[in-house]
């Protein structure tokens, strides 16, 4: 949309980071219903192409570590310019979550 893009008329970075992170913490909380996560970090942050304008992203989520309390995910995301064919991978990371109780405290995934 317009309004997520800089003006030079490119998606601003940080609009796919939240995207990015937002959609994992819904696979988190799909993978583990009822649980409490927040994100602890992203283990890359590299643009390989910009995004322009008129085209849609798709995002591929998959589950790719579990530990004793927190859980990776791989993320790869891809954008389709609309008058084009194909798609482009513009951008890849792992975003770890931790599960937390109602007081921010960690929590093992498994009781």
């Amino acid at each position: 949309m317009p309004e997520d893009m800089n003006h030079y008329g490119f998606l601003f970075g940080g609009k796919l980071l939240m995207w990015v992170d937002e959609l994992a913490w819904i696979a988190v909380s799909n993978d583990y219903p009822g649980y409490q996560f927040v994100t602890i970090g992203m283990n890359q942050v590299e643009f390989k192409k910009s995004v322009h304008l008129r085209s849609v992203l798709r995002f591929d989520i998959q589950r790719q570590r579990e530990g004793n309390t927190s859980v990776t995910y791989h993320v790869d995301v891809f954008s389709h310019e609309i008058t084009q064919t194909g798609e482009t991978h513009i951008f890849q990371t792992d975003i770890t979550f931790v599960r937390v109780n109602e007081n921010s405290q960690k929590m093992p995934l498994h009781e």
